[in-house]
């Protein structure tokens, strides 16, 4: 199956200040990993965290970014900018970014493809209301939002994203998908994008489950065979608990 990668999503907390320190923290309790382990930081944490983080194993993503190269959009962030200042990764189509900030599944599609032009990997968020799951409709919601996502990607390219199965009614609420629940939808992700392209690029897209991942629940999500990973909220913040979490993946 895909990398497996345990990326931490600060969201709007840590202060730059705070930002250096911490990021050697998680270097320091992160040593060993058997997996690609990555920090995703506010705009003005990233120089401290890409400082902080040379040389080492932990690699800084974005929290977003603009899908054009430049121009009139006032408080936005372009690829060109965030590849200048050294980052790896980027997260895009957050359900609070979709929910607060008007992003949708095309502006999604539009940021993976700048984003892979210019060599980001791009960790594309997935997931269900819990409206929508009561009403039996997950994997059809699933299925419409990863189709758009991937619009126009080869294969190849396609191989390169990250998708993180994020259940919005699991989204810092503290209840989690079951380990069977999380692995249904992220298998049923799979299944998709087999179909999309073919069965091997299929396998090498890393699947990463969100949605109130921690210490405690970390193992038995990790556990199952189409999670390759998880993209951490509130866990991240916290550097033994987060530590704990890229022990489990293996």
């Amino acid at each position: 199956m895909g990398k497996y990668i345990i990326a931490g999503n600060w969201k709007m907390n840590k202060l730059p200040s705070e930002t250096y320190d911490f990021v050697k923290e998680v270097v320091e309790a992160t040593k060993g990993a058997e997996c690609e382990v990555v920090c995703c930081t506010p705009y003005v944490c990233l120089a401290p965290a890409i400082e902080a983080a040379k040389g080492t194993h932990v690699k800084i993503g974005a929290e977003n970014l603009h899908f054009e190269d430049s121009g009139a959009f006032t408080g936005e962030v372009s690829a060109d900018m965030l590849v200048d200042l050294g980052v790896d990764y980027v997260i895009i189509g957050h359900s609070e970014r979709r929910a607060y900030n008007n992003e949708t599944d095309e502006t999604v599609n539009k940021k993976i493809v700048k984003a892979l032009s210019k060599g980001l990997i791009p960790i594309v968020c997935v997931g269900e209301s819990l409206e929508e799951r009561e009403a039996g409709i997950t994997m059809d919601l699933i299925a419409i939002q990863i189709k758009k996502a991937f619009a126009g990607i080869t294969a190849e390219d396609a191989a390169k994203v990250v998708v993180a199965y994020e259940p919005i009614w699991a989204i810092g609420t503290g209840k989690t998908a079951t380990d069977d629940q999380a692995e249904e939808v992220c298998g049923g992700i799979r299944n998709i994008l087999a179909a999309l392209y073919d069965d091997a690029t299929a396998k090498a897209v890393t699947i990463q489950y969100g949605g109130s991942m921690n210490a405690k629940n970390c193992a038995g999500l990790l556990a199952k065979a189409n999670i390759d990973g998880g993209l951490i909220g509130g866990a991240s913040l916290k550097a033994p608990d987060f530590a704990t979490i890229v022990a489990a993946a293996k």
